[in-house]
């Protein structure tokens, strides 16, 4: 005999739980996000300090225009809520800083770094439901192997059109107005070393 469908998780579902700030809705399900390996919380605070320059009003003290945040959980319509390592809503469409929880307004960029056991959901489930959003930007770091992937949206998927390993330097969209070097998103070398 089968079993009978199970229900796919809610948002009231995630809140019943202790601690749903570790937690995501991923395919109907209740996902643990992966606790943040050492190397892992570092890439993404250097990506924090590396965008930075974009997290603030337009024209003060570097290009702005952007909200950028870390660890972000946002709902998507299929009842997805995500926890994004970071993302980014440009200021010029929203131009109130989102507070809810979870936030319900699409991203503009979106950045996830490969967590061991969660390649799937980082390589396959998101950019499903990114691309179904129509965000327009996404990119993946893969701390280990120490490789960006940017990604833009099209019609047909989210296209690779940079790919970028340490020791490399690149202006990715949609911050192209400012070099990034990898290594430093990896933590391998000081923003200031020349």
């Amino acid at each position: 005999m089968a079993e009978p469908a199970r229900r796919p998780a809610t948002f009231e579902d995630l809140l019943a739980h202790d601690d749903p700030d570790r937690l995501e809705i991923i395919g109907g399900e209740i996902v643990e996000k992966a606790m943040p390996s050492p190397r892992h919380g570092r890439t993404e605070n250097k990506l924090a300090t590396a965008t930075d320059p974009f997290n603030r009003k337009p024209g003060s003290r570097g290009p702005g225009g952007w909200w950028i945040f870390t660890e972000i959980h946002v709902a998507y319509s299929r009842g997805e809520i995500y926890c994004h390592d970071t993302a980014g809503w440009r200021r010029d469409r929203v131009p109130i800083e989102p507070t809810e929880w979870p936030v319900r307004i699409r991203p503009d960029w979106v950045s996830e770094i490969v967590s061991p056991k969660h390649e799937r959901h980082d390589f396959v489930d998101k950019p499903r439901v990114l691309h179904a959003a129509e965000v327009p930007h996404y990119w993946i770091l893969e701390p280990d192997e120490k490789i960006l992937l940017v990604h833009r949206w099209s019609p047909d998927g989210h296209t690779v059109v940079s790919r970028a390993a340490a020791g490399e330097t690149v202006r990715a969209e949609p911050f192209e107005a400012i070099e990034l070097r990898v290594s430093a998103l990896f933590g391998d070398e000081d923003e200031d070393d020349d």
